[in-house]
């Protein structure tokens, strides 16, 4: 009898040694005389635990990890393959019990990544099993207005950190007449350039679900009027690359892509274009810029990319996650989505637990539970065992929130508030061995070099920003009154970042080092007591050889 295994292929696995793990599986397999079919399955996003081996039983799967080539033999030694029972090897070690009932997993809202880890990525038929498809059948029988009038209905904000209503962008794009010039239509840009610290929720989607992303453009083209899409990705991610460009063929091949998509008459046609490598073509204009072979540089809004987008056309340009929420809404109807969250923060977030934390991976929930919450209960706290410090949310440019923040709950107008933003979903954990001076500058320093240089106050405030940064702690230079004025220096310098650049590269850059100065000050002046205490001590020794 043959046994089911499943395996991811996604990077993360496979950095972790999924391969080897699959090779050394046969190879036991077949030392023991077991049959085995291996699928490459999706990640289900537990990072601290794969590579994640899991064994299809009648009872359901039951998961091991994270597995490593060398526990191989042991574990079928123990009767991982199962041998008739529906607990294979239940009292080994990397054991976790069936996979859905893993505390972690268990106690997600799973809506777009319910998929994930579950299906075969490119198996139109494990897809459609899944309620695959069904968006893009009901989204044929309705009207484009009805399908916008079902995004606004659902509350749905982009998701690539701006938070604007999906709804309001699209009918923006219907009603857009198309101007004549070098194209006469309309386009959907999916913008999967994720380059915020800590983020993986766009990769995991393409990577474990690339139908559910195709067929959330699909219905967007059909709501618009485009017949033409674009995935722009991010260059350093070859294996959502290739996953992307085989499910897009087969797509094509199985009538929902292309001229006659589902025998409807009506057409959409999708293609991936791999981005330049810069952190600035996350920002839409800069992509679009990218998208048409020129350099990444910022746009001037007005006009919205909705009016004069891609080619100077009418263009949506929304996140993978945001496009990957739309066959869940259209399916199910948009108050079932809506039903989800809080306040003006409705359906779900794939949270990313990141950095120093003890259980990393994406989380799936409806916007309103408590940072605390989520990184106590799914993060299981820091990796190094030392108390949590500080937390960024929100990629590179988001605050570092301090401890009495925490309790915040997770909805845009929330973070908002105190001063933060929730982005993208990234979380980043800092343990109390963190330099939050050395954390500013870093903010600064990251914008000087992915500035895209159109703007004045984005490109030489923050080379001036790091050079204050860095008088901050070198007391030979300073006076305790110079100090105070390099202080002063760097609020004025983030003022003017924050009140003139072009876009929220340098405008938002402001937010890390403020937050890094409001609430992690005495790091700033331990920072500079402790190397004017290094200096002096290095002074007196020096005289003492003399």
């Amino acid at each position: 009898m043959s046994v089911t295994v499943y395996i991811p292929r996604d990077t993360t696995a496979n950095a972790l040694g999924a391969e080897a793990v699959v090779t050394a599986l046969n190879a036991e397999a077949e030392r023991h005389g077991e049959t085995i079919e291996i699928i490459r399955n999706g990640s289900r996003g537990m990072c601290w635990l794969e590579p994640l081996v899991e064994i299809a039983t009648e009872q359901g799967r039951i998961a091991y990890g994270p597995v490593t080539a060398a526990d191989i033999p042991a574990l079928i030694d123990a009767g991982m393959l199962g041998t008739g029972t529906n607990q294979p090897a239940a009292a080994h070690p990397l054991c976790q019990g069936l996979t859905e009932q893993i505390p972690y997993l268990k106690q997600q809202q799973r809506l777009t990544f319910a998929r994930a880890g579950v299906t075969d990525p490119l198996s139109l038929d494990d897809y459609r099993s899944h309620q695959g498809f069904e968006g893009l059948t009901k989204a044929l029988a309705l009207t484009p207005q009805a399908i916008v009038d079902e995004i606004k209905g659902s509350g749905l904000r982009g998701r690539g950190g701006a938070a604007f209503p999906a709804g309001i962008k699209w009918q923006t794009v219907l009603d857009a007449p198309i101007s004549t010039g070098q194209s006469d239509q309309k386009y959907i840009v999916c913008n999967a350039d994720e380059g915020d610290s800590g983020t993986f929720a766009d990769r995991l989607v393409m990577e474990a679900d690339p139908y559910m992303l195709i067929e959330g453009m699909c219905i967007a083209g059909l709501a618009v009027g485009a017949t033409q899409g674009y995935i722009y990705l991010r260059s350093e991610y070859p294996l959502a690359h290739q996953v992307l460009n085989q499910a897009i063929e087969t797509a094509l091949a199985a009538g929902y892509l292309g001229d006659n998509v589902c025998n409807s008459g009506r057409a959409f046609n999708l293609e991936v274009r791999l981005g330049a490598g810069a952190y600035i073509c996350g920002e839409e204009t800069s992509l679009l810029e990218s998208l048409e072979g020129k350099r990444g540089l910022v746009r001037a809004k007005p006009p919205l990319p909705a009016l004069v987008g891609l080619f100077g056309q009418p263009t949506v340009v929304n996140n993978v996650l945001t496009l990957a929420a739309i066959p869940y809404i259209i399916a199910e109807g948009a108050k079932a989505y809506a039903n989800y969250g809080c306040g003006r923060s409705r359906g779900t977030l794939a949270f990313q637990l990141a950095g120093n934390i003890k259980q990393g991976g994406l989380v799936e929930l409806a916007f309103g539970t408590s940072l605390d919450l989520l990184l106590q209960q799914f993060g299981n706290g820091t990796a190094s065992g030392r108390p949590m410090h500080a937390i960024q949310v929100g990629g590179p440019l988001g605050a570092y929130m301090p401890q009495s923040q925490w309790q915040t709950a997770l909805d845009y107008e929330a973070f908002t508030e105190t001063g933060a933003v929730l982005g993208h979903g990234g979380i980043v954990v800092f343990d109390d061995s963190v330099d939050m001076l050395q954390q500013a500058r870093f903010a600064m320093e990251f914008c000087a070099v992915e500035s895209c240089g159109k703007c004045t106050p984005c490109r030489i405030g923050s080379t001036r920003g790091v050079e204050v940064i860095d008088r901050l702690t070198d007391p030979q230079r300073q006076s305790d009154q110079q100090h105070q004025d390099a202080l002063e220096l760097l609020h004025d310098l983030c003022d003017t970042m924050e009140d003139g650049s072009l876009c929220a590269m340098g405008g938002m850059t402001p937010n890390p080092v403020r937050s890094a100065l409001q609430y992690f000050g005495d790091d700033f002046n331990h920072s500079r007591q402790h190397t004017s205490q290094n200096s002096n001590h290095n002074t007196a020794g020096e005289n003492t050889d003399a």
